[in-house]
């Protein structure tokens, strides 16, 4: 029911500001449909000429009102993509009201709006507060709730010196207290470049959107020179004695333009930009341009992270290795009793995976007078002391070079040297080996790797088939690199990743004729961002990696690049197919309607048809009805295909080869089928309601 309230909001604000936009200056930014609206204009003035004239005008109004019908239609596409925009930023309105802010000044503080800060104010929020403007952390610890921003209710950590040291003007302090240092402009806050950007209000034509425009504006050109010379055509041949003066009309050729020229992909080329933008929105992401957007369509080479994109992120416990003569729920219980104080991801994994393989279960042990060892970085382990009548039994599990100099100093013995090559292997492999020890003996090791997510490999697949190149970027060594880059099933992988290599790597690629895209979050990754043809920021990193790229994750999630790029593409292939569609319409439309439009020239009589009415394949009752049925269609195909512009056409895993042949068979064959039968349908309605 809400979602039909607020279609309905949509609805009203897109039909409102539909008939806004009939202003000149609002037309004549797009030329083909400014050709339509100068034609109603023409035609409206001619119908006023005939009304006072006391001349039948029924033919002449009808013509006119569905000329305005398709200038009001298109406006309405745009307007509708616009709405659905603002409706989306209806909760950054309400986080963008005015606050007050503790600002810093002379070392007291001063309590001010926050529209009076300006970029370098230094402002203290504490817990309760809400962040003034954007800014950076330059002093304290604190949680912030940022759900207003994102819609995850979950607060985040913001602290100074580190990755995470960026907030967002709106959002709110949870707790303890913070020194913001604020790095926006008065109304240049990100909420106020969001809010405008999804508005479309200061939405700028792509590069190729402006090509495409220039396209349309020539083929425009070419129909109107054909249209004029129809005039000129008919004059000549003005001896037919019998041709209906009306068929060559100002009003006829007006309508006859209109239809021939490509009125439905520049009525909804504005409406597919901008539902890219809204897809985008979505999916959390914010860019700052439709350039953005169409750069990430043409992207053939992706830069991924490994860590949190490719893998989950924390290494998993995946198997437990037993030493000579050790089982594997021994050497699993003695893991899982030294981990039972591990609260690191790795400790807890190695607990499931005990639990899920042997059923052990730490709560089922019967322990009496046993004290935990807690994990420690120092130290590199954590176990378990368990007194057992006069001895005690210990029980270690940490890094192999640690578990080493335990067992050296407290038992004067070694690890095995086959258990060393065991481990040396898994490190060779990617993955990382813990020892675990009872006492001086080794029990065996764990194999703890870096889990790749579930169906990344088919995702990397499919965008392999779309012909995008993947890099895994990763600061692990070339062994480990390469292992993770087989499993996941990458292109490519750079191991040792540094700054310096990461921007080394995109210019290399670009210099190949590659547009490349990556994501960051820290400052060490602004100067790679900045190059990268799509770069996306994260949310939750510092304020120079946000400036630095030109579209930022809500979520921070790294792995939404790949959604990133599909919606990119998607918006070309809804340009491309509707382009398509909207051409082929137009040269369907020229073959169905000139035949009977002159279908009576050279006629012998004035009950007879002419040689030329042999065209007329779809039997067309008049010419009048003809140019008639052609308008409607006309008018009511962008309508129609308002859902598809903002939908977008369904994206599917093949080459930019592929995708134009399907588009050219699809749509490019739907837009000549399509007006033969929708104007014989129109065309039959219109003469059985005796309409002309």
């Amino acid at each position: 029911m809400k979602e039909k309230i607020e279609l309905k909001k949509i609805l009203f604000w897109a039909v409102k500001h539909a008939f806004l936009k009939f202003t000149p200056s609002c037309q004549i930014k797009n030329p083909v449909m400014f050709i339509v609206y100068v034609g109603s204009i023409v035609n409206t003035l001619i119908c006023i000429g005939d009304i006072i004239s006391s001349k039948p005008a029924s033919f002449e109004i009808q013509i006119t009102l569905w000329l305005w019908f398709t200038v009001f239609f298109a406006n309405f596409s745009e307007a509708f993509a616009e709405g659905k925009g603002r409706a989306q930023t209806e909760f950054l309105r309400r986080s963008n009201k005015e606050m007050t802010a503790n600002l810093l000044r002379d070392g007291r503080e001063i309590k001010v709006p926050s529209s009076s800060l300006m970029k370098d104010d230094e402002v203290i929020c504490r817990a309760g507060d809400f962040i003034p403007s954007d800014g950076e952390v330059i002093e304290g610890i604190a949680s912030v709730d940022e759900s207003a921003i994102t819609g995850e209710s979950a607060p985040v950590i913001r602290e100074s010196g580190g990755d995470r040291s960026a907030v967002t003007g709106g959002t709110r302090v949870i707790s303890d207290c913070v020194k913001v240092k604020i790095t926006a402009l008065p109304g240049q806050s990100f909420i106020h470049r969001m809010i405008s950007l999804i508005e479309a209000s200061t939405r700028q034509k792509t590069p190729n959107e402006i090509a495409l425009n220039l396209l349309l504006c020539g083929l425009s050109i070419i129909f109107l020179a054909s249209a004029i010379s129809l005039k000129f055509f008919y004059s000549y041949f003005n001896y037919a004695p019998y041709y209906n003066a009306r068929t060559v009309s100002v009003t006829v050729l007006c309508a006859l333009l209109v239809c021939l020229i490509p009125t439905t992909i520049s009525g909804l080329l504005s409406a597919i930009g901008i539902a890219g933008i809204n897809r985008l929105l979505k999916l959390n992401v914010i860019a700052s341009s439709g350039r953005a957007v169409e750069a990430a369509g043409d992207i053939d080479v992706l830069l991924l992270d490994k860590t949190g994109t490719i893998t989950l992120g924390n290494r998993m416990a995946s198997e437990f290795i037993p030493a000579e003569g050790i089982s594997e729920k021994e050497i699993a219980l003695c893991a899982q009793l030294s981990s039972i104080s591990d609260e690191t991801p790795e400790g807890r994994s190695i607990v499931t995976l005990a639990k899920n393989e042997f059923n052990l279960r730490a709560d089922n042990i019967a322990l009496h007078n046993v004290k935990f060892i807690p994990f420690s970085a120092q130290t590199q382990m954590s176990g378990v002391d368990i007194e057992d009548g006069s001895s005690t039994r210990v029980i270690r599990k940490g890094s192999v070079n640690a578990i080493s100099s335990w067992i050296k100093i407290n038992y004067k013995t070694d690890i095995p040297q086959y258990i060393l090559d065991r481990a040396k292997e898994i490190a060779q492999n990617g993955g990382t080996p813990l020892a675990v020890a009872d006492g001086g003996n080794i029990k065996g090791i764990i194999h703890l790797k870096d889990i790749v997510k579930g169906g990344i490999k088919e995702r990397f697949a499919q965008l392999r088939k779309a012909g995008i190149k993947t890099v895994m970027i990763t600061g692990d060594n070339a062994y480990t690199a390469a292992a993770i880059a087989a499993e996941a099933g990458v292109d490519d992988f750079m191991a040792n990743a540094t700054p310096e290599g990461k921007l080394a790597r995109i210019r290399s690629e670009q210099a190949q004729g590659h547009l490349v895209a990556m994501t960051g979050d820290g400052t060490n990754d602004a100067p790679a961002l900045a190059q990268a043809d799509v770069g996306v920021s994260m949310n939750t990193g510092t304020q120079a990696a946000r400036e630095a790229g030109n579209m930022v994750d809500l979520d921070s999630n790294p792995t939404k690049l790949i959604e990133i790029v599909q919606t990119g593409k998607q918006m070309l292939i809804t340009r491309g197919a509707l382009t398509a569609f909207s051409i082929a319409n137009d040269v369907a439309k020229y073959f169905a309607i000139l035949p009977a439009m002159f279908g009576t020239l050279y006629a012998s009589s004035s009950y007879s048809a002419g040689p030329l009415a042999a065209f007329n394949i779809m039997r067309l009752a008049s010419p009048q009805s003809a140019v008639l049925s052609a308008v409607i269609f006309n008018a009511l195909i962008i309508v129609l295909l308002i859902p598809v512009a903002m939908k977008g056409v369904k994206q599917t895993s093949l080459s930019a080869k592929a995708m134009l042949r399907n588009n050219v068979l699809i749509y490019g064959a739907g837009g000549i089928i399509a007006p033969f039968i929708g104007i014989k349908i129109i065309d039959l309605i219109i003469n059985f309601a005796g309409l002309v």
